[in-house]
């Protein structure tokens, strides 16, 4: 096999799969419970193929049905977990933002991009609540408005990277957020030249973030590992001064003992 991307209609591409995925995929904080016709109405599908999918991860118990209801149950965190078990690297990143929260007593985590969105894979939480969404493991937000996101994009090739430029829906999540793809291209390309990202109050009001990429021994990319913090409580000499350095020296540790 090579790393050749399928497309719907090449031979091997298994759409009946990628639609089983699409329906489960459906599913969110937003959609926890859905009918069949929502689940249709979400994933683009007719109803009877909706429903043929839903009875199908019915029957696999990755979905739950009460009355006209659909929601997903607990078999699907097996998927989830799957991927965590099968990241040697986790354990090593959990420890070391665990120590930078217990230190600073701010959120740090580690997030992968995964087509326009930043997954939240590793992540240790302090006291305070920052977002008005609970950020979890698995959680996904829009690259281009996180600290996370941005680090991640400036590691891409150039070509990769305009084409999301091209594609990418920017939104005025706050008052600050960019919405001009030039500008977003000139601030990608600032943190590839720093080597770490900074975003104030672009996707939240009040959410401060910085950021930096995060490489195994043998120069492969992990990710990108970040701090998050409140604007009225740390100022920006802070957060360089301060929290940028504790990232970097996190980083550095997670290079020296992985392979």
């Amino acid at each position: 096999m090579d790393d050749q991307i399928l497309k719907p209609g090449d031979r091997d591409y298994v759409g009946a799969l990628a639609s089983g995925l699409e329906v489960l995929q459906a599913f969110d904080a937003e959609h926890p419970r859905m009918t069949l016709s929502e689940v249709a109405a979400c994933t683009g599908m007719d109803r009877a193929k909706a429903r043929r999918f839903l009875l199908t991860l019915h029957s696999l118990g990755f979905v739950k049905r009460s009355g006209r209801q659909f929601e997903l149950t607990p078999r699907v965190l097996q998927l989830g977990y799957a991927y965590q078990a099968s990241n040697r690297y986790r354990a090593v990143i959990q420890q070391y933002l665990e120590d930078i929260t217990a230190e600073l007593g701010e959120s740090s985590s580690l997030a992968v991009l995964d087509g326009d969105d930043v997954v939240y894979v590793v992540r240790s939480s302090a006291r305070h609540r920052l977002m008005a969404i609970t950020l979890s493991v698995g959680t996904r937000l829009p690259a281009a408005y996180t600290s996370m996101g941005r680090v991640l994009l400036a590691q891409l090739p150039e070509a990769e990277l305009e084409a999301f430029l091209a594609r990418a829906k920017l939104e005025a999540f706050t008052a600050s957020s960019v919405t001009n793809p030039d500008v977003l291209r000139d601030e990608i390309l600032k943190v590839r030249e720093l080597g770490y990202s900074i975003v104030d109050q672009e996707l939240d009001s009040g959410l401060r973030s910085v950021a930096v990429p995060v490489f195994a021994g043998n120069g492969e990319l992990l990710g990108a590992i970040n701090i998050s913090t409140n604007a009225a409580r740390v100022d920006m000499e802070t957060l360089t001064g301060v929290y940028l350095p504790r990232l970097q020296t996190a980083a550095e540790a997670v290079r020296r003992t992985t392979r």
